[in-house]
This record gives C-alpha cells, sequence and structure tokens, in this order.
C-alpha cells in the first residue's frame, strides 16, 4: 500500500493488491482505510470522485481532487511502477 501524497490530515495511496483495475487512488484521513474515499484518474490528466465512502467534506474533496490532477503523471509512474503495466492503457 504505497503512500502517494499528503495534503492536510490526508492521505492519498493505492493498494497493491488492486491489479487489473483502471488507474485510482484511495483518499482517507491520516492513514490508510479500507473504506476510504475513491478517485479514478482519467486520460485527459484529470480525475473523478468514484465515492466518498470516507465522508470527506466537498471542499476538501475539491482540493484532493486539484492536487490529484495536478500530480496526474506522478501518480500514473508510480502506478506503472507497482504494477509493472503501462498505466496509459488502464484509465477509467
Amino acid at each position: 500500500m504505497p503512500k502517494i501524497l499528503t495534503y492536510g490530515q490526508y492521505v492519498v495511496f493505492f493498494w497493491i493488491a488492486e491489479n487489473g483495475e483502471p488507474v485510482h487512488v484511495h483518499v482517507a484521513v491520516r492513514r490508510p482505510s479500507e473504506n476510504a474515499t475513491k478517485f479514478w484518474l482519467t486520460a485527459d490528466g484529470g480525475c473523478l470522485l468514484a465515492n466518498n465512502n470516507s465522508q470527506i467534506p466537498q471542499k476538501d474533496l475539491r482540493d484532493i481532487s486539484k492536487l490529484i490532477t495536478l500530480n496526474h503523471r506522478y501518480i500514473c509512474t508510480l502506478w506503472a511502477e507497482a504494477f509493472e503495466a503501462d498505466a496509459l492503457h488502464f484509465y477509467r
């Protein structure tokens, strides 16, 4: 479970056991959690909110979405390394 980024009290990460799913990240308060919020990364360099399981406030979701978008290439590079795959083929 690599931690990718932090934003205030939030941690952005992905689970290694999710091979085969499109590129996405989870966001949770302070530490990774199974009930984390999920963002799909898109081919155009953005992201889409898949769910808000950790009930992050809307303002924070907007800020986290911007953070993910600004770090899109970095996240995809880490994803490709972790899953030994070409992340460009795994967008939602």
